[in-house]
């Protein structure tokens, strides 16, 4: 990926075995501003047409939260300006929620203090979600008169829509473990147990081909949106496609020879 310059409203760092994306506004929470969403989305479409990428990308926040929803300065300001420039600013937070949700590799996000609002978009857009036990949730927007409208999709698509009645409908806080039983989240552990729990997550990612998980990405987007017919014709063109790959053929004779492919050595 190549980042043009450095941005202020989040910190990037590759490490060994990961991209690590921090949210960098401790101060307001890492509420989300115009600024952010930019930068957000500039770097996950950097990853969209990189030729080389990172095999995961963890998301978090920097200080107490993981993030407090949309900066409500920055709500008002954009909510005086005319509906043709509201419905512009709402197209950026989705193309941000849609940037992460198509990244061609396996998104973590790692979860703590507080997810309220538009965070739970940043969240429901990722492939896994860490929670700490601690963290606390809220769907806030119908308090604030307005509706979690931008983030809805992505939201239902984890919780479903009796998930989203209770949830988002009464803008109540809820907590960790009544977000993993509505499947918001996908593990939940203390704050200290945060970082062994992405190691976790991360080695499953890194002893998985990285095209067949690419693949497998797109695969599932797939099943969730296209017809039954062209459902089938891809399915049968992909396992065909990946049977005869490099990876495909590595991956079998690694099995059938007892011994570790190529790609987790």
């Amino acid at each position: 990926m190549d980042i043009q310059q450095q941005p202020k409203t989040i910190l990037i760092d590759f490490k060994d075995s990961y991209l690590e994306i921090s949210l960098n506004r401790p101060e307001v929470h890492n509420a989300m501003n115009r600024e952010m969403i930019g930068e957000l989305t500039a770097i996950f479409r950097s990853l969209k047409v990189a030729k080389k990428n990172p095999l995961v990308v963890v998301i978090r926040g920097e200080g107490k939260s993981f993030c407090a929803g949309a900066d409500l300065n920055y709500m008002k300001e954009i909510a005086g300006n005319g509906f043709k420039e509201n419905v512009n600013d709402g197209k950026k937070l989705a193309d941000l929620f849609l940037s992460i949700y198509h990244c061609p590799v396996p998104t973590i996000a790692m979860v703590h203090g507080v997810a309220f609002g538009g965070a739970n978009g940043l969240l429901s857009a990722c492939d896994i979600v860490l929670a700490s036990s601690e963290t606390k949730f809220a769907f806030s927007e119908v308090k604030l008169g307005i509706s979690p409208a931008t983030i809805a999709p992505f939201v239902m698509n984890r919780i479903g829509e009796t998930g989203a009645k209770t949830l988002m409908l009464t803008g109540k806080r809820f907590d960790a473990a009544e977000a993993l039983r509505w499947n918001l989240v996908n593990e939940v552990v203390s704050e200290n147990m945060l970082h062994e729990k992405l190691s976790e997550w991360v080695a499953h990612f890194h002893s998985a081909a990285p095209n067949a998980v690419r693949e497998t990405k797109i695969l599932i987007e797939k099943l969730s949106s296209e017809t039954e017919d062209n459902v089938y014709k891809y399915t049968s063109e992909l396992i065909a496609r990946l049977r005869a790959s490099e990876e495909g053929q590595e991956g079998m004779a690694a099995f059938l020879e007892k011994r570790k492919p190529f790609w987790n050595k």
